[in-house]
């Protein structure tokens, strides 16, 4: 089964941190990935660039509806994500507590499958 690990943080925390302190966090999640892959258990995984560079687009009544990043009203954003081919829930959530993001982030674990379960 596929699960998904998605590095749940809140909106400032990077501002928070210097670049060195940012890049040695960084490092750390690198080794976590580089030890996933080698158990044969990840499917694939990033990290995402600030939600101050994203945008959203909705569609409503055929309209098209950009809104740029920042968004005022979210307080947490997914900072990343892992893609995990796992047996069990457990086992995923068994990852997700050895994930170090866990440490200053949340860690949110989501089976995938069809929208409408």
């Amino acid at each position: 089964m596929s699960y998904m690990l998605l590095i749940v943080e809140p909106t400032d925390q990077r501002d928070t941190r210097t670049i060195e302190d940012g890049r040695a966090l960084y490092d750390r999640m690198v080794r976590f990935t580089e030890d996933l892959s080698a158990r044969g258990i990840l499917q694939a995984s990033n990290s995402l660039i600030s939600d101050k560079r994203a945008t959203r687009v909705q569609i409503r009544d055929g309209e098209s509806r950009l809104v740029d990043g920042p968004f005022a009203e979210v307080k947490e954003m997914i900072g990343g994500f892992f893609l995990l081919d796992c047996d069990t829930h457990e086992e995923a959530l068994q990852i997700a507590r050895e994930c170090p993001a866990a440490e200053w982030c949340t860690v949110e674990v989501r089976e995938t499958g069809p929208c409408y379960l």
